[in-house]
C-alpha cells in the first residue's frame, strides 16, 4: 500500500511539555513571542509539539528553527513515525537544547515531513525596556 502524506494538526512552540499519570500531555509556557531586553537571550530548552493524522504509512518530521537574516538553521530536530491506519494520529515532541538568539528580529519555524515544508510560522523576538 502507498504511504497518504498526513495533515499537520497542530504545531506548539512551548518551555517544556510534561506527561501526566493518565498519558496527556501539558505543555507549559506556550511561545508566540520573545520578549529580550538583552541580548543575546538563551533558552535551556524549546519544545515543539506537533500532531499528524489522516494518513499512513512512515514518515520522517524535521523541525527547524531559522535565524532571521539568513534563514539558517539555529536548531533543528528529526524524528521518524509511523501511521499505521488513515484513523490514526500521532504526537511528536522536538526538544531543541540550548538555543540562543543573537539578534531582534523575526526567526521562523518550519515543520517538514519527508523532506516537504508543511508549515512555516513566525517567531518574534523582540525588544523590550530592561526592568530596574
Amino acid at each position: 500500500m502507498n504511504a497518504i502524506i498526513p495533515d499537520l494538526q497542530a504545531a506548539v512552540l512551548c518551555e517544556d511539555i510534561r506527561t501526566e499519570c493518565s498519558g496527556q500531555q501539558t505543555l507549559v509556557g506556550v511561545i508566540g513571542v520573545i520578549p529580550a531586553p538583552a541580548l543575546p537571550i538563551g533558552f535551556f530548552k524549546l519544545c515543539l509539539w506537533t500532531r499528524w493524522c489522516g494518513g499512513t504509512g512512515e514518515f520522517r518530521q524535521r523541525s527547524l528553527i531559522l535565524g532571521c537574516d539568513d534563514d539558517q538553521p539555529i536548531a533543528q530536530s528529526e524524528v521518524q513515525f509511523v501511521l499505521p491506519e488513515l484513523d490514526s494520529h500521532v504526537t511528536n515532541v522536538h526538544v531543541f537544547g540550548g538555543v540562543q538568539f543573537q539578534k531582534h528580529g523575526t526567526y521562523h519555524i518550519e515543520i517538514r515531513i519527508d523532506g516537504e515544508l508543511k508549515t512555516r510560522f513566525p517567531l518574534p523576538v523582540i525588544r523590550v525596556p530592561q526592568q530596574p
